[in-house]
C-alpha cells in the first residue's frame, strides 16, 4: 500500500488537483488557515489518473471491507469514482445526497437498497469527516449497514479520527497527507524545512499560522 500511495500523491500533484503553499497559506471557508487546498475533482477529467484511483480504491475496498455489497457515492465527487468502483467489482451502485430533495419522492439515497445492504460509501477527500458521516447517517436511516468509508485522500486530522471512532465506522484512503508532503520533498516541490512546517498544521490546523 506504500507504493500506491506515493503514485496516487505523485498523480495529485501533477495535476494540481493539490497545491501546497507552506509560506503563502490558503483560508478555507471554515476559516482555517491552510497550506494545502485541495480539489480531486480534478481528477476525473484525466483518464490514467481515474484508472488509477479506481483501481486502487476497488482493492482497497476489497481487502479492507470484503463483505461488501453495495458502492455509495457521496454527493457531488465521490460519485464518479464509485461508479468506477461499482463497475470493476460488479456490485450495485447508489449515491447518497447532501440533503433530501424537495420534491417528488423527498429522496435522499438514489438508487436500490435492500433493508441490512453492507455499503461502503466512497468520497474523494476526507478532512474531518463531517459531509461522509452525515451520508453515512442518511443511508443507516434508509436501511443501509454502513461497514466502511473508502477516499482518496485524507488530511489525517485529529478531527476525522475522533469522529469515525464515535459513529463506530472505518476507513481507508489510497494516499494522505503524510506521504503527499514526503512526495512533494522527493519532487523538489518543497524543501525540508518546508515539509516540517507543513507536518504541524496537521496536528493542530485551528492554531496553524496564527
Amino acid at each position: 500500500m506504500e507504493e500506491l500511495e506515493t503514485t496516487i500523491a505523485q498523480d495529485l500533484l501533477k495535476i494540481n488537483a493539490v497545491t501546497l503553499r507552506p509560506n503563502d497559506p490558503f483560508t478555507w471557508a471554515s476559516g482555517i488557515i491552510s497550506p494545502i487546498y485541495t480539489d480531486n475533482r480534478l481528477t476525473i477529467s484525466y483518464p490514467a489518473v481515474r484508472t488509477a484511483i479506481a483501481d486502487g480504491l476497488a482493492a482497497l475496498i476489497k481487502a479492507k471491507f470484503p463483505d461488501v455489497e453495495v458502492i455509495g457515492g457521496v454527493a457531488t465527487a465521490g460519485i464518479p469514482h464509485a461508479s468506477l468502483v461499482a463497475e470493476r467489482l460488479g456490485l450495485p451502485l447508489i449515491y447518497v445526497r447532501s440533503k433530501p430533495k424537495d420534491h417528488g419522492q423527498g429522496r435522499q439515497i438514489e438508487g436500490a437498497l435492500q433493508p441490512g445492504a453492507k455499503v461502503v460509501l466512497i468520497d474523494d477527500l476526507l478532512s474531518t469527516g463531517g459531509s461522509v458521516l452525515k451520508a453515512a447517517e442518511a443511508a443507516t436511516k434508509d436501511g443501509a449497514n454502513v461497514i466502511g468509508v473508502a477516499a482518496i485522500f485524507s488530511y489525517q486530522l485529529p478531527a476525522a479520527e475522533t469522529n469515525f471512532a464515535a459513529a463506530g465506522i472505518p476507513f481507508a484512503t489510497l494516499t494522505n497527507y503524510t506521504a503527499l508532503i514526503h512526495t512533494a520533498e522527493a519532487q523538489g516541490t518543497i524543501t525540508a524545512s518546508e515539509r516540517e512546517l507543513l507536518a504541524t498544521w496537521r496536528e493542530d490546523p485551528t492554531a496553524w499560522g496564527k
